[in-house]
């Protein structure tokens, strides 16, 4: 109560002849009222900063692993977060069906060796005359409908992730194995594990993902107004994670909502820093924009009415400056006004200066 009191005590003691839009203070008066001024935040020429965007994954870089058969988890070898290296085996199932397909494709094989052998018999009879050649060329037609589902078959179980080496060990008289193993498509990091041992899973279930993690991809909304001079190959810049890229596309539809664009960036300096679905503020070069636009703490900004205004300090106080939102964060706004750059701007007791205009406003 007593500070409320001091507060009125020196506001009614203010300098009411000034412009309505000048608020005249002493140095003591505003050290006893807890005024706080910043510097306008330095902005690089042509920049649009503050601007709020999410952390992604670009889709060519993210790999969800199904097991291909119904199956029984006998090991996983890697968990979340582990770095993995392409073709590292990440889990171990059995599988009954695993078997049934390396029977298939044993049975295709055997069926193209007969009608192979079969052909090069009736190819020589042709040749002296012995059989027609209709003959000829309905053995040929079963020798290559033979050929074409052994390739099914081996196809099949290199889906399955069996290699060429362990399909010809196979067709060259390897034991059937219901062991089945799932290996890491890329270079990368396990962000995902849906799966334990002993767990049972039907064919096409999830049991990991993995990504690789550079570049990273950036969503940045960007205010309408705002977005007109945003080029592709524009730099990108992330202050707080001393990340950087370039823009990659820019979208043609609004959101309904915010009416702001969606910019996408490639980050590719300082990802290290950076996670998957973590917000960040962001800063993009436009090119030739002209626009005055500023990134200040939302403790700075007031309204007067519909008029979004900051205290710029004075010789003798301070003064209201009007502002347009262009585009309001969690903790920081993207505002255009008519400032030199070295203006000095109150951070704290907005509430006390903004009572202060209203009443000079009023005496008017």
């Amino acid at each position: 109560m007593k500070k409320i009191a001091i507060a009125i005590l020196f506001l009614s003691q203010l300098i009411t002849g000034a412009h309505a839009q000048d608020i005249a203070m002493t140095e003591e008066q505003i050290s006893k009222l807890g005024i706080v001024t910043a510097a306008l935040p330095a902005q690089a020429s042509g920049e649009i900063s503050g601007l709020p965007a999410q952390v992604v994954i670009p889709g060519d870089q993210l790999y969800t692993i199904s097991t291909p058969l119904p199956a029984m988890v006998e090991q996983t070898l890697a968990g979340v977060g582990d770095s993995v290296k392409k073709g590292q085996v990440l889990a171990r199932l059995q599988s009954p069906a695993y078997i049934e397909a390396q029977r298939s494709l044993l049975q295709a094989h055997m069926q193209y060796q007969l009608t192979a052998e079969n052909y090069n018999r009736d190819q020589e009879l042709w040749k002296d005359g012995i059989i027609a050649e209709s003959r000829l060329r309905a053995t040929r037609s079963l020798r290559n409908e033979a050929k074409a589902v052994l390739t099914e078959r081996q196809q099949t179980l290199k889906l399955f992730g069996m290699s060429g080496k362990e399909i010809e060990q196979l067709l060259s008289g390897s034991e059937l194995s219901s062991q089945l193993a799932i290996t890491s498509p890329i270079n990368g990091i396990i962000l995902d594990k849906s799966a334990s041992s002993g767990q049972r899973l039907d064919a096409a279930t999830p049991i990991f993902k993995v990504a690789r993690l550079n570049p990273l991809g950036l969503e940045i909304q960007v205010p309408l107004s705002s977005s007109g001079n945003i080029k592709t190959g524009a730099a990108i810049d992330i202050p707080a994670f001393s990340a950087s890229g370039k823009v990659a596309a820019i979208g043609r539809s609004l959101s309904g909502g915010s009416q702001t664009i969606l910019v996408r960036a490639l980050i590719d300096k300082g990802t290290e820093s950076l996670r998957p679905g973590q917000y960040v503020e962001a800063n993009i070069t436009a090119a030739g924009n002209s626009m005055k636009q500023w990134n200040i703490p939302n403790s700075a900004l007031a309204r007067l009415g519909e008029q979004a205004v900051v205290f710029v300090r004075t010789a003798s106080g301070f003064r209201s400056v009007k502002v347009n939102v262009k585009l309001e964060g969690a903790q920081r706004s993207l505002v255009d006004g008519d400032f030199k750059g070295d203006e000095l701007f109150a951070v704290q007791g907005v509430s006390t200066l903004k009572s202060s205009a209203m009443n000079n406003s009023g005496d008017e």
